[in-house]
């Protein structure tokens, strides 16, 4: 049972919300720059104090309970007003801890110009960045493990606020001399046919290809043969000659810098998607995630 006069420190908060999104604690020590007692005593007071097992831990294993479940959203809560507090008090803005999740067809495009950007306007931002697929980073906001993502909008999940950065045109990539190379007109139906290749299952981008091509009645060839983890691999086998894909604009210019391909753009009004910030509607965080939203805006890859 609980003891109310019980008070938790942010230092047990902090351990405990570090071991549930790591699910180990050596990971999560290392995060905190603790030791491993430290935070494993961190932990067990915590639980002590509150009379409940959040964590259950094993030699091969680390769960989050029912109750580490029910209440890790509050701790996530109580700390980042806590940071708040602390960033206003020093006359700053966004500040302290944030966990920002990216799915991969953004990530190697946005971050070499926006971390940069972030450390300048907020030094006292201290960003963790993970990179994932859609919906683990959609199960991440929603159990409180990520405190903001950006991703292609609209998610469809409930119990978030979504802002809209930027929309970005699709651009078909060709191995040299293809027959459709610098073409500017291309519809749908150009791609009847093809030999198309696709990131693997899990990502936006290959659901948002496929969709594509349902809905303009195209039949590409040879679907789902070839997949890759990353656009760069991709981007590889259509060099090699093993077929087209489609990539998001803000990637042309890195992915095909070595020359060796080709590209053809669609007629107006051309297939694309909304990239966006996303966060949970109850954080008290809220106006922070305006102002990132408009940084991120301004370091979109031209």
């Amino acid at each position: 049972m609980t003891d109310q006069s019980y008070q938790p420190t942010l230092s047990q908060l902090r351990a405990f919300v570090a071991i549930a999104e790591y699910r180990h604690f050596g990971t999560a020590a290392t995060r905190l720059s603790v030791s491993q007692p430290t935070l494993s005593q961190a932990l067990a007071s915590l639980e002590n104090g509150l009379g409940l097992q959040l964590i259950e831990r094993s030699t091969r294993r680390v769960l989050v309970t029912a109750d580490g479940k029910r209440l890790l959203p509050q701790a996530i809560a109580t700390l980042e007003a806590a940071d708040r507090f602390v960033a206003s008090a020093a006359g700053q803005g966004l500040g302290g801890p944030l966990r920002l999740g990216i799915i991969p067809t953004v990530a190697p495009y946005v971050l070499p110009t926006l971390l940069p950007e972030l450390r300048r306007r907020m030094p006292s931002l201290a960003p963790h960045i993970i990179e994932d697929q859609t919906a683990r980073l959609l199960t991440g906001l929603r159990s409180g493990v990520l405190d903001v993502a950006l991703l292609a909008l609209p998610s469809g999940a409930a119990g978030l606020i979504e802002i809209p950065l930027y929309t970005e045109e699709f651009v078909l990539v060709l191995p040299r001399g293809h027959r459709l190379a610098g073409r500017s007109d291309l519809k749908i139906a150009d791609l009847e046919a093809l030999p198309l290749l696709l990131l693997d299952e899990g990502h936006c981008l290959r659901d948002q290809t496929l969709e594509l091509c349902r809905t303009g009645a195209a039949h590409p060839g040879a679907v789902g043969d070839t997949r890759a983890a990353s656009l760069a691999t991709v981007v590889q086998c259509v060099a090699g000659g093993l077929g087209v894909t489609l990539i998001p604009a803000m990637a042309v210019g890195a992915e095909t810098a070595r020359g060796t391909l080709d590209i053809a753009t669609f007629a107006a009004p051309a297939p694309g998607r909304t990239v966006g910030l996303a966060f949970r509607s109850s954080t008290a965080r809220g106006e922070d995630y305006d102002v990132l939203a408009e940084v991120v805006r301004e370091c979109r890859p031209a």
